[in-house]
């Protein structure tokens, strides 16, 4: 009786929905109507975001974009006969579909996220055995010095945990290479490499061939370890000394769990934030992503594997023989594949770990189009929707996964469609001026509203699009060729802990400027047309407004791809630690105000040692969170800073042996609380309207700066080519 109540109950809502999508009304009751449903979405949002209101509210946004979806199918396709405006409408109309799909898939996935777990605790008797593995191809030695010191700094029985730095760059076949440059380069790594564990406590391992990659490096790990569990940190993401404290405890909870997920956090900006200097402020890309998505895949079980800042149980991988290398992501395929066969995942949302993003845009998209490449292997090879032993729920989280990476497509179809129009008359979109803005407006508004429900505190309005602009261009040809040749992709390494010394425009920067040139020259076909056609102006007006809209979002690119100098490497937090600066044979008590990786601020507790001249050079000594030995290491004075308390002496490490590896991770990484505080600071929800209009003075001046970038950029080509000319 009482499921007979439910299909009825839901029979009737779905006839009240096809009701509302199907009936035929005038453009001002759609208006009203549309209206209706952002004034609705407001005031819950306002009144009662959570809960079964926030699902109604999400309800009511739906009906909306199904209504626009029957009114683009039935009224706006142009006849088949015509196929010089059919083509491009119906490739505009599959994007569309393509977006909406992602959009309904995305619902179902974050509509109500799991909310933070409780960490269970560890009995420390009973604690299984932790290997650590951070495994490395091409990174620098203190880079690896740091992450490998913060791992032997985690809070756990030390007679159960150990660490291994797992080498690709000093492997057998690389050391012995007929490129004799190359072969002692290789042998001078793996003496340096095996020389800094020694020092620090490691397990030193490499192999014999780099076969398959990171999976393979990582499965050479297992087969020289025996610990019950896998720890995986990427050679730039150190951890805090919380992280095996707050993640070990689940697996004694389920003997089925396979792995625990934790976020991927960063204390350097990438390309976008640092170019468009939002860093401090604005919640960066991967926020969304762990803040919310893995959330809410977490809810259906289907949190996935990230490659790093995450523990596996070693019995789970062995039934697979190791980690997934067929494609280039082997993290995601290890995840999809215990899965299907019954393991459970967990997703911890606390910022555990602090890594580094690729500074230069060249790096940025080297690394994105590898996922987007990996995550179409896996789309191809795996087949998640029909993939056998995934409940429903998962084959939809892990299709909406990777379906996500062929925004590329729709993307370049919504840039170029209103250019159809403009430049040579096409009509992909039968439908008048007023109508077109009707439903469009209507449904543009409520498509923000919902994004803004589900993301609002983790992305800014606008955001996500113009992160998909710039990787676009890019990541279309990366993903077509793996639709031609699936296996053709091979892994590459993310270039870490470069750094910026110059203005310029990247190297990959110049068809964002021919794209820019090109909308701009359909502003100016649209004011033609306006004029030419008059009879016509309203559709004119309303497509060129769409291109202006593509204008804006160019020209805020030009920005991202100008890039600026970078000033520091990774952020400081604050950090409190007493200590002592030895300059000369004087000694003084200090103060430590804030830290990072690669140097820290100290306020000198006397007024003898407080005004250090620039480039002076010092040894200092402070408190350490963890037992280790005491110690000093040199620093260089590289600014003095005044304020109402004296001055500050901002300092470069200048490390000399292991010893001080570990007293730079124990200041920058020990306290994972920071992290915490830093994120909830920029998590604030700008709103859709505010959010537009700094979206909208964002790219104003981003114009500007990008096209300064150019030309002065081309003024400088010219003025060196011309002096080279006169030297001669």
């Amino acid at each position: 009786m009482r499921t007979a109540s439910y299909v009825i109950i839901w029979a009737l809502i779905a006839a009240v929905v096809v009701l509302m999508i199907t009936l035929p009304i005038s453009l001002q009751a759609h208006l009203i109507a549309g209206a209706i449903v952002v004034s609705a979405m407001i005031v819950l949002k306002f009144l009662r975001p959570d809960g079964v209101w926030r699902l109604i509210a999400l309800g009511l946004g739906t009906a909306i974009v199904l209504r626009y979806i029957y009114w683009r199918t039935t009224s706006t396709l142009p006849p088949v006969n015509q196929i010089e405006d059919f083509i491009p409408a119906m490739a505009l109309y599959l994007a569309e579909l393509y977006n909406i799909g992602m959009l309904f898939l995305s619902l179902f996935v974050v509509a109500t996220p799991l909310p933070r777990r409780k960490t269970p605790p560890i009995d420390p008797q009973t604690a299984p055995t932790v290997d650590v593995f951070v495994p490395s191809y091409n990174e620098d030695p203190e880079l690896l010095a740091t992450t490998l010191s913060a791992a032997l700094a985690m809070e756990y029985p030390a007679d159960k945990l150990k660490v291994y730095l797992l080498d690709d760059g000093g492997t057998d076949e690389k050391c012995n290479s007929d490129n004799f440059v190359a072969a002692s380069a290789a042998r001078e790594r793996r003496a340096t490499l095996q020389a800094l564990c020694a020092g620090l406590g490691v397990t030193y391992l490499t192999r014999e061939r780099n076969l398959s990659a990171k999976a393979g490096n990582l499965n050479n790990g297992i087969a020289h370890s025996r610990g019950e569990l896998i720890v995986v940190f990427d050679a730039d993401h150190a951890p805090a000394r919380s992280f095996l404290s707050e993640t070990v405890g689940y697996f004694g909870l389920d003997p089925k769990l396979f792995l625990v997920q934790t976020p991927h956090f960063f204390i350097n900006p990438d390309p976008l934030e640092r170019n468009l200097r939002t860093f401090k402020d604005m919640p960066s890309e991967n926020e969304m992503f762990y803040g919310i998505i893995q959330r809410g895949l977490d809810k259906w079980d289907a949190s996935f594997f990230c490659g790093s800042a995450a523990v596996l149980r070693r019995t789970a991988l062995e039934t697979t023989n190791g980690f997934q290398g067929r494609s280039i992501t082997e993290d995601a395929e290890t995840a999809i594949t215990l899965h299907a066969t019954g393991w459970h995942s967990v997703y911890v949302d606390k910022p555990l770990i602090a890594g580094l993003q690729p500074a230069t845009f060249a790096s940025f998209i080297g690394q994105r189009s590898r996922w987007a490449q990996g995550m179409m292997q896996i789309l191809i090879y795996h087949r998640p929707l029909f993939k056998s032993g995934l409940s429903l729920p998962q084959r939809l989280c892990y299709c909406s996964s990777a379906l996500f990476w062929l925004f590329p497509f729709a993307r370049l179809i919504f840039l170029i469609s209103p250019l159809f129009y403009l430049f040579f008359g096409l009509q992909i979109f039968t439908a008048s001026g007023s109508e077109f803005f009707a439903y469009i407006l209507s449904y543009m508004v409520v498509n923000l509203m919902m994004q803004n429900y589900l993301y609002g505190r983790y992305r800014w309005p606008w955001i996500s699009e113009l992160y998909e602009f710039i990787q676009s261009v890019y990541l279309l040809p990366a993903v077509v060729s793996v639709m031609l040749n699936p296996s053709k992709p091979t892994f590459k390494v993310t270039a870490k802990n470069e750094s910026l010394a110059t203005r310029h425009v990247s190297e990959l920067g110049k068809p964002f400027f021919i794209i820019f040139a090109v909308l701009a020259l359909g502003v100016v076909a649209t004011y033609w047309r306006t004029i030419a056609e008059p009879y016509n102006s309203d559709t004119t007006l309303v497509v060129g407004l769409w291109n202006f809209l593509n204008l804006l979002m160019a020209g805020c690119a030009l920005g991202v791809v100008s890039e600026r100098p970078e000033g520091r490497a990774a952020r400081r937090f604050a950090v409190r630690r007493r200590g002592e600066i030895t300059v000369n044979g004087q000694t003084a008590p200090i103060m430590t105000e804030n830290a990072s990786v690669d140097g820290v601020a100290l306020r000198v507790m006397s007024p003898t040692l407080s005004d250090l001249p620039v480039g002076s050079e010092a040894q200092i000594s402070f408190e350490t969170a963890i037992d280790m030995p005491r110690g000093t290491m040199g620093v260089r004075v590289m600014r003095l800073t005044p304020d109402e308390k004296g001055t500050l002496l901002g300092c470069r490490y200048l490390p000399s042996e292991p010893l001080h590896s570990r007293m730079i991770a124990d200041l920058a990484f020990s306290d994972a609380e920071r992290w915490t505080l830093f994120q909830n600071a920029r998590r604030q929800n700008m709103g859709v309207i505010y959010g537009t209009l700094r979206f909208l003075r964002i790219a104003l001046f981003q114009t500007s700066r990008g096209l300064s970038y150019f030309f002065g950029f081309y003024r400088l080509k010219r003025s060196t080519t011309a002096n080279a000319e006169a030297a001669r």
